[in-house]
């Protein structure tokens, strides 16, 4: 299973909108006969692709065999045939699956068709690490929603940035180090999209690429929340933008006939750069979170990563259903102390948000502290 595991995370960028699934074969002698992975343009599920990696005769080697699946073996027809069908032609004796699926479609269904067949089935081995790597497949299947990681660099007196005067607009402040910064780049890696603020924008002029240099399907999509689309024509968001930048902003108030024309003519700006705009009804004078969500889910983003500043990590955390909408934040500490007169990273908390099962890591001289706030799986 650690190797099921080992291949299911080759298909990290490349499987979305498809969970990450890896496979293993034994053949009955407990030899290796065939493994694989998922990725979603070549459309084989990991099963599918360990059967035919045994060999060009199905059954030849697999028959008798065990299969090691990450994911319960789907037991429907999509853009594939069912894989408990695959599996079951294959010959295989016994199948070892680390979760089964939350996908409603599946759910147990997958296994039981198997049982059916007279193959053992063990279910469990692995299911931590299997369920951590398919997070955002988790959430956005059974909520379609996208599984929203939240990411804060911070102090030890918890500031994402210097007092005024410590810090020059437009220009990056590094709060952590460079081992840090690189692990932000492997968290842009495995997500489908990018979120933040314009008050980020104009203070740090981001790029938020994916600079991670590993493969992926689709482009890292960033999205900007900018109610007033005061976003500089000159950012470098907007000099790179290559259908991979999405503004989501507000209607300005009917009454405001001044507002409402410098909205049309900077959303022409913006489209005629490459920018796609979303315009949404305001809660609050504020780009709604909820209905971002939604419409990030439609598309197909399952994991959603927000690099924030106060105000917009604030609202995630507090705002919406009870819980807030974040479903994991990770926090990289750095062993600095800025004062009272810094920006915080979090502002007016009504209630406390509590960490459990926290994992702490170092990178170079932070720390790395990430837990779940929401529990994605929605299964036993």
């Amino acid at each position: 299973m650690d190797r099921a595991l080992e291949l299911a995370r080759n298909g990290t960028g490349l499987c979305s909108p498809n969970p990450a699934v890896g496979c293993v074969i034994l053949d009955a002698a407990g030899a290796l006969a065939g493994e694989g992975w998922h990725e979603y343009d070549k459309r084989d599920h990991a099963e599918v692709v360990a059967i035919r990696s045994a060999g060009d005769r199905i059954g030849e080697r697999t028959r008798g065999g065990t299969a090691y699946v990450t994911l319960e073996p789907c037991n429907h027809t999509g853009r594939t045939g069912p894989c408990s069908e695959a599996l079951i032609q294959a010959g295989v004796a016994r199948v070892v699956a680390a979760t089964a699926d939350p996908n409603p479609l599946v759910a147990g269904q997958g296994l039981e068709r198997l049982r059916q067949a007279g193959i053992a089935v063990e279910v469990g081995v692995g299911e931590t690490e299997a369920r951590r790597l398919n997070e955002g497949f988790a959430r956005w299947i059974v909520s379609r929603r996208p599984f929203v990681h939240m990411k804060v660099a911070m102090t030890l007196d918890g500031r994402i940035a210097p007092a005024p005067g410590g810090h020059t607009k437009r220009e990056p402040y590094w709060v952590t180090g460079e081992a840090s910064r690189a692990a932000v780049q492997q968290l842009r890696w495995q997500a489908d999209a990018v979120l933040t603020g314009v008050d980020t924008v104009l203070a740090d002029d981001p790029l938020l690429t994916d600079r991670s240099g590993r493969p992926r399907r689709r482009k890292l999509l960033r999205v900007i929340l900018d109610s007033a689309l005061r976003m500089p024509l000159d950012s470098k968001l907007l000099r790179s933008a290559d259908g991979d930048l999405l503004v989501f902003t507000v209607t300005p108030l009917e009454r405001d006939k001044h507002a409402q024309e410098l909205a049309k003519r900077r959303i022409a700006e913006l489209t005629a750069r490459g920018v796609r705009v979303e315009v949404l009804a305001a809660e609050n004078g504020r780009v709604p979170l909820g209905k971002v969500l939604d419409m990030l889910g439609a598309e197909g983003i399952l994991t959603l990563l927000t690099e924030t500043g106060t105000r917009l990590n604030t609202a995630l955390l507090a705002g919406g259903p009870a819980g807030g909408f974040v479903d994991r934040l990770t926090a990289f500490c750095s062993p600095q102390i800025f004062g009272s007169d810094a920006a915080p990273a979090f502002r007016g908390m009504a209630n406390p948000v509590r960490m459990d099962a926290a994992e702490v890591e170092r990178f170079g001289n932070d720390l790395r502290i990430s837990a779940l706030l929401r529990a994605p799986w929605s299964i036993a």
